[in-house]
This record gives structure tokens, C-alpha cells and sequence, in this order.
């Protein structure tokens, strides 16, 4: 096999669009080039990698596990070129620095205003805010698209360095005319006819319902799934159920009395907020700054 650093982006550009398109006419059609350029690519591409990378199929051309493996080199490389670009971006906007941070949707609540508040006290550095889901956001991290992310509970399956950002209750809301409203003590029998509006599964507010669930003796109860925390508050203004969510997506509707919170025993559920980053990462100065910015000012970040 020739030295692979002998390849080039074009090549690798050539492989990926032929595979997903599935057919090297439709490639050139998007990459602007002839057809016979992208056969040229993919040939030298082959003969650097020492084996084949595609094969023809009744459908178009799949990659071979060599070919495979080279669309995730060149995922990866789009994907450090783009965090490039946003750096160089940056920079020329006058930035001193970039940090790009990822936040489960329930941050989405409080991290706009912890950005704000770093920028106000590094007006050089420029933050770069995703918010997804969690498992959109362990992607990012597997991926190492973010240098930052705030977050419930880590994954296991990576290693991170994490530091406690303050805690994350979770409680049981309900509209305020609910008739459960105002009772003390509330337990399983309690709650065994009502309906749970929830989240995805896999989501962290669900685990944590299902747990709370199992401690509650294990019951089977009534579950509507919903896509996000907004639809989730509003339904259950609208009467339509209960939910375990994190007091951190409602505190607004609290102190408005839009909603309340059950007095259900063994709630709150307190978790922890954590600001993580990959062990094997280096963080950037900018990175490090707004991990001391953090560090230094977590009791007053997060919602009361």
C-alpha cells in the first residue's frame, strides 16, 4: 500500500459522492466535473489504498471495508475542515478565539444565558451554541465536534473529564386546577390512573421516569410520547397529563402559576449538570477560559 498521505480531498470527495449517489455520472453531475475525472480519482484513490474501495451492485456502487473505512477518514476531515472555516471565521471577524459548545435541550433554558454572560466577560471569544438531544449531542461528542458540552448524566462509552456545574431537580408538574393539586404525600395509588406525557426513549428525562417509575413499585401506567419539553409543558396545561420533567424547562410557568408541582414522595429527583470535554482532547485557550469562567460563577448560572 502507498503512503495514504499521498491522497487528496478530490479523491476522497470522488469516493464519497459516487457511494451515495450510486453511480459516478450522477457524481461528476454534482462535483461539476466529467465522468471520466471521477473514475480517474477513484482508480488513484484504489491504487493508494492498495485495494478496492467500490463495488458495482444491481443498485449503484457500495463501498468495499477499504472504501468503507476512507468515507470515515473524509467524514472526519469535512467535519475538522468546517471547525476550521469557523475558526478562521472568527478570527477575521476581529475574535480572539472560538469555543463551539454542545448543550442537551434541556440546557436550552439557561446556556444562552451563561454564553451571554462569558461574552460579556470575553467580548474577543466567539461561542459557537449547538443544542440537540442527547443523543444528538453524544454524537457530537463521539465525533469530536465540540470542545465543550453541557450536559445530565456522561456517556460511559467515553472518557471525559466533567465538573459538577450545580444540581438539576426534577419534579412532577400538572396544571394547577389538577385535581391531585395541593395534596401531601402523594404515592402510587395516587397516580396510578393518570396519564405520563414523556419524552423519546432514550432521553434522559425519560430514564429518569422509568427509574422513578420502578420506585414506585413498578406499576404500569399510561404513557403519551412527545417530541420536545415545549409540547410537553403546553399539554399538560392543556390537561392532557402529568410529567416528570427537569424544573429547569418549567421555572417560568412555576412562578407564573401556570403549572405546580405534585408533592409526590421520593421527589425531587436531584441530579447534577456537568460541563464535560473529551480526556483525549486539548482544549484551546478559548476553551479553557470559558471552562474558568464556569468554574468561577456556576452558583449563579443556573435557574432558582
Amino acid at each position: 500500500m502507498s503512503d495514504l498521505r499521498g491522497l487528496s480531498l478530490r479523491q476522497l470527495r470522488a469516493l464519497a459522492a459516487t457511494v451515495e449517489l450510486g453511480s459516478v455520472s450522477a457524481a461528476a453531475r454534482q462535483l461539476y466535473v466529467t465522468p471520466p475525472a471521477i473514475s480517474i480519482q477513484l482508480k488513484l484513490l484504489a491504487k493508494i489504498a492498495g485495494a478496492e474501495i467500490v463495488q458495482r451492485t444491481p443498485t449503484g456502487f457500495e463501498p468495499t471495508d477499504v472504501g468503507r473505512e476512507l468515507l470515515t477518514a473524509a467524514n472526519e476531515i469535512d467535519r475538522l475542515l468546517g471547525r476550521f472555516q469557523d475558526r478562521i471565521a472568527a478570527l477575521k471577524a476581529g475574535a480572539t478565539g472560538l469555543v463551539s459548545l454542545g448543550v442537551v435541550s434541556t440546557g436550552k433554558y439557561f446556556a444562552p444565558a451563561i454564553v451571554a454572560a462569558f461574552q460579556r466577560a470575553e467580548p474577543g471569544i466567539v461561542v459557537k451554541l449547538s443544542i440537540g438531544n442527547r443523543s444528538e449531542i453524544i454524537k457530537g461528542l463521539e465525533q469530536h465536534e465540540f470542545d465543550l458540552l453541557i450536559m445530565g448524566r456522561p456517556p460511559e462509552h467515553v472518557e471525559v473529564m466533567r465538573e459538577i456545574l450545580g444540581d438539576h431537580p426534577h419534579i412532577l408538574i400538572a396544571p394547577p386546577d389538577h385535581p391531585l393539586a395541593n395534596q401531601p404525600g402523594l404515592g402510587p395509588e395516587d397516580l396510578a390512573q393518570q396519564t405520563f406525557l414523556a419524552r423519546e426513549e432514550g432521553s434522559g428525562t425519560r430514564m429518569l421516569m422509568a427509574r422513578f417509575i420502578d420506585r414506585m413499585g413498578g406499576r404500569s401506567y399510561k404513557v403519551v410520547e412527545m417530541g420536545t419539553n415545549e409540547t410537553i409543558k403546553q399539554a399538560v396545561m392543556a390537561g392532557l397529563g402529568i410529567a416528570i420533567i427537569s424544573a429547569h424547562t418549567c421555572a417560568s410557568e412555576l412562578a407564573q402559576g401556570k403549572l405546580i408541582a405534585l408533592q409526590v414522595g421520593g421527589l425531587p429527583i436531584v441530579r447534577q449538570w456537568y460541563l464535560i470535554h473529551r480526556i483525549d482532547r486539548e482544549l484551546s485557550h478559548a476553551a479553557r477560559r470559558f471552562q474558568s469562567f464556569v468554574a468561577n460563577n456556576k452558583p449563579a448560572l443556573l435557574p432558582r
